[in-house]
C-alpha cells in the first residue's frame, strides 16, 4: 500500500469464510466476482472476545481454506440484527445459494444451529 493508503487504512486481516473448504473456496469466489457483497456472524462471537466485532475500514484478504489470497475488500457498514430480522436484500447480498430469504434461512439456521451447539446455547430467531 501506499503510504496515503497506509494512513487511510489502519486495521487488516488476512482469512477465508465459512467453517469447511467447499464453501470457503466458493464463498471466496462469490465474493471475488462480486455476487457475494454482504456477510454474516453470530454475535455472541463477538460478544465472547473469540473474534474481534467488524469495523467500517477494515481491509481483510480474502483466501481460501489452503491460505491462498484471492481478493482484498473493505468494509464500507457494520449493522446487527436478530436471524429473524434478515431482509431478503441482505439475502440476495450474501450472494449464495439461489439468494432467496427462503434459501438463506434454512441454510444459516443449520450453520447457526450447528455453531450453537458446539458453543452449548441455544439458537434462537
Amino acid at each position: 500500500l501506499s503510504e496515503t493508503e497506509r494512513k487511510k487504512y489502519q486495521s487488516f486481516s488476512s482469512d477465508y469464510f465459512c467453517a469447511d473448504e467447499h464453501n470457503a473456496n466458493l464463498c471466496a469466489e462469490l465474493i471475488r466476482i462480486g455476487q457475494k457483497t454482504a456477510t454474516c456472524s453470530l454475535n455472541v462471537w463477538y460478544e465472547s472476545g473469540e473474534e474481534p466485532m467488524p469495523t467500517v475500514g477494515h481491509l481483510q484478504v480474502v483466501v481460501d481454506w489452503n491460505g491462498k489470497p484471492i481478493c482484498i475488500i473493505e468494509i464500507d457498514s457494520v449493522e446487527t440484527c436478530k436471524y429473524n430480522e434478515v431482509t431478503a436484500d441482505f439475502a440476495h447480498a450474501e450472494g449464495e445459494g439461489d439468494r432467496s430469504l427462503k434459501w438463506w434461512r434454512e441454510a444459516h439456521w443449520r450453520f447457526f444451529s450447528a455453531e450453537c451447539s458446539e458453543l452449548n446455547i441455544e439458537p434462537n430467531e
